[in-house]
């Protein structure tokens, strides 16, 4: 996931709107959550999409797919052999 947002730059919006680059617009800073977002969005299958989707912004949005995808569950990792 890193791997995408690295090359458009916006990892930055994974830590969040107050913690993103003063320097930044506020235009910029909604363009660069907003393509974060969709990003996330198009990375993930539909069984777990519909899990992270619900969230509202795009640092909670990464916050639930680290949950859900870094445990050590069996069930986890039958899914990720899929």
């Amino acid at each position: 996931m890193q791997a995408v947002l690295t090359p458009q730059k916006c990892v930055e919006a994974l830590m969040g709107e107050a913690k993103m680059a003063t320097t930044l617009k506020q235009a910029e800073k909604r363009l660069m959550i907003d393509k974060t977002k969709s990003d996330i969005v198009l990375c993930h299958r539909d069984m777990v999409l519909k899990d992270v989707v619900i969230e509202a912004t795009a640092t909670l949005m990464w916050e639930k797919s680290e949950s859900l995808y870094m445990t050590k569950s069996l069930a986890h990792r039958q899914l990720l052999k899929q």
